[in-house]
């Protein structure tokens, strides 16, 4: 489990590295997660520590929710306040995000299926 945690950990140092020294406007644990998928796609996928290590994680992703949850709160009055723009924008990102989807799954999907 040491091993696997450790290896998502390098991942997201060696994006977060990237991203601050090229000054890519993008955050470096998401680069890192792009180089771990690409690393796992060459390898053949995920062995069976990193399986059970990311299924571990994920059963106590809820966890991770507190930090952002205490921030809307600490920021409560720029919400009120900003309540329009944030709406507009987190609907339209919203619905791009599902347009991109089914634009991107209608090209994946083999030719004459639909899902």
């Amino acid at each position: 489990m040491l091993a696997a945690f450790t290896q998502i950990i390098l991942f997201q140092l060696a994006g977060e590295i990237i991203t601050r020294g090229l000054g890519w406007p993008m955050p470096g644990p998401v680069l890192g997660l792009m180089l771990m998928f690409a690393f796992l796609l060459i390898k053949g996928g995920p062995g069976e520590e990193l399986q059970q290590t990311s299924q571990n994680l994920l059963q106590h992703l809820s966890l991770l929710f507190v930090p952002a949850g205490t921030g809307l709160l600490l920021h409560l009055h720029t919400l009120a306040k900003e309540w329009l723009p944030l709406s507009v924008a987190l609907v339209g990102s919203t619905l791009l995000a599902m347009a991109v989807t089914a634009l991107v799954l209608k090209w994946l999907a083999p030719k004459g299926e639909q899902p």
